[in-house]
């Protein structure tokens, strides 16, 4: 839902700077038509005194499952995966950490090397 978002703003700052015809606006087009391409089904909405319910919805390729949408969800969800879900989302941050260490201990042995006084290197004859 957040990404939806930010597309959507996305879409309303091209508009408002008259970037209509341009192929970012066109790459978005795109790109939001190959994420809709198994949306289909039915909504049935009610309105009354200005507000909008959601009463029914139904599709052939609904994500939702009621099984594993509740609080007792039994043995359709293993909390041990949280732990996989986690180590995953944070997969980006340890890999920036991990080449911040390398560039700083990459920097240290440039300044030691530069530091040390350099030893004559042996030819070869």
């Amino acid at each position: 839902m957040h990404f939806k978002q930010h597309i959507g703003l996305k879409y309303a700052e091209l508009v408002y700077y008259g970037l209509w015809f341009t192929p970012l606006r066109e790459a978005l087009d795109a790109f939001v038509e190959s994420t809709q391409k198994d949306v289909t089904g039915t909504v049935t909405l009610a309105l009354y005194k200005g507000n909008v319910s959601v009463v029914s919805r139904k599709s052939e390729y609904s994500l939702y499952r009621t099984d594993l949408s509740s609080f007792t969800m039994g043995e359709s969800y293993d909390q041990k995966d949280a732990a996989g879900f986690i180590q995953i989302l944070g997969l980006p941050s340890r890999s920036r950490a991990q080449m911040q260490k390398q560039k700083h201990l990459t920097a240290e042995n440039t300044e030691d090397s530069q530091s040390s006084p350099s030893k004559p290197e042996e030819v070869a004859r």
